[in-house]
C-alpha cells in the first residue's frame, strides 16, 4: 500500500507542477487534460486543456494533482485544496479502508470502477480531511 498527496488547483496545476519539476527534476509519470477524458464528462471547451490528472514521483513519494472544472463545482479554497491518496493492494482492502475512513464523515464519490481502469472513491473523514482510495487492481 502506498500513500500520496493530491493537490487541487484553479487553472494553474500545470504551472505548479512544472515549477515542482524544475525544483526536483525528473519527468511526470502521467499528465492528462480534461480533453483526454471521455466525451460524457461535459467539460466546457475552454477548460478541456486544463489538467485532469498529473502524477509525479519524487523520491519514494508520489505527488498528484488536477485543476478543477466548473462542470464539477466551485474552485478550491487555498489551504483546503489537498487530499491524501491511499492505494491499497486489493479491492477488498480498498472497501475496508474506505468504509472505515468514511465512518462519521461524508462520501463524495462511492467506490466504483473508473474509466482509467482503477477502483476509486473519495470522502472527507470526520476530522475534515479529504481522502482518495485508488486501487489499480483489475475487477475481481
Amino acid at each position: 500500500m502506498t500513500l500520496g498527496i493530491y493537490l487541487t488547483f484553479d487553472d494553474n496545476c500545470r504551472e505548479a507542477f512544472e515549477f515542482y519539476r524544475s525544483v526536483f527534476g525528473g519527468e511526470f509519470d502521467i499528465l492528462q487534460t480534461f480533453g483526454d477524458g471521455p466525451p460524457d464528462m461535459d467539460v466546457p471547451e475552454g477548460e478541456r486543456g486544463n489538467v485532469m490528472h498529473v502524477s509525479y514521483t519524487i523520491g519514494s513519494s508520489v505527488l498528484m494533482g488536477s485543476d478543477t472544472t466548473s462542470a464539477f463545482g466551485p474552485p478550491p479554497t487555498v489551504g483546503d485544496n489537498f487530499s491524501i491518496t491511499v492505494s491499497p493492494d486489493s479491492r477488498d482492502e480498498a472497501d475496508r479502508i474506505f468504509g472505515a475512513l468514511s465512518d462519521g464523515g461524508s462520501v463524495s464519490m462511492p467506490m466504483q470502477d473508473m474509466f482509467w481502469g482503477a477502483y476509486f472513491g473519495s470522502l472527507t473523514d470526520r476530522f475534515g480531511i479529504g481522502w482518495q482510495v485508488n486501487c489499480e487492481q483489475p475487477s475481481e
